[in-house]
């Protein structure tokens, strides 16, 4: 059983929604218009949101995007008429975890609601805050105190890497298969050597050890509320 949020303008679409996901024993709340479901979504936790695109007062993309913003982390199935690359594009960018165009088929749905209910939560937006390091991973950005923060792509690439893995000790091996191109001739050496860039570009007078050594082992991206 789950919490679920259904915001649908369309009251035929969300009544025959509701009674399908209900079915399925989870416990479904409805909103039918965008202000209202933003409403809801600040105010209490559920286990997937059911989110139409075209919705008035407020539109899906909007209420997904301040909800992430916000730092919301339930998965997000958007519903739509909009099928083209660039509608998907702008609606997994928006922090869409999944997408589903109309008319939406019932099995499909569930289906679905069922897939995301087996994913362990780890969105986290596309901007995150390590210190005082502000990392955008859309734009390709980092900042640090409103400065910019000049990364190559495989610094960029690493950085990224660590954040999807905080607190997790990453060893040499596992970072160049992952970071690297599997075709690379790249050794443990460009390994070492763009960790100690890195942690140069991020941390030029070291009062922050955002990326530690554990020796012996690899390394460890530690948010600085972590003292060991």
């Amino acid at each position: 059983m789950a919490k679920i949020l259904l915001v649908e303008d369309d009251p035929f679409l969300r009544e025959s929604l509701s009674e399908a996901l209900s079915a399925d024993q989870h416990v479904v709340e409805t909103a039918a218009d965008g202000e209202i479901g933003m409403a809801l979504l600040s105010a209490f936790e559920y286990d997937v949101v059911v989110l139409d695109w075209q919705l008035p007062k407020a539109t899906g993309i909007e209420i997904c995007q301040r909800y992430r913003g916000k730092g919301g982390q339930t998965p997000i199935i958007m519903l739509t008429a909009r099928d083209t690359i660039d509608d998907k594009e702008e609606g997994f960018n928006a922090g869409a975890d999944d997408y589903q165009t109309k008319p939406v088929e019932v099995r499909e749905l569930r289906a679905r609601v069922r897939s995301l209910l087996r994913r362990p939560v780890t969105y986290t937006g596309h901007v995150t805050t390590v210190g005082s390091l502000e990392i955008d991973t859309l734009a390709k950005t980092v900042k640090s105190g409103g400065q910019d923060i000049q990364l190559h792509p495989t610094e960029f690439a690493l950085l990224e890497f660590f954040i999807r893995h905080p607190n997790e000790i990453l060893n040499p091996d596992t970072l160049l298969q992952r970071v690297w191109n599997s075709d690379t001739e790249a050794s443990l050496d460009a390994v070492y050597t763009c960790v100690k860039r890195l942690r140069k570009k991020l941390d030029p007078t070291n009062k922050e050890a955002f990326i530690r050594t554990v020796y012996g082992m690899g390394y460890r991206l530690i948010p600085p509320d972590r003292k060991h």
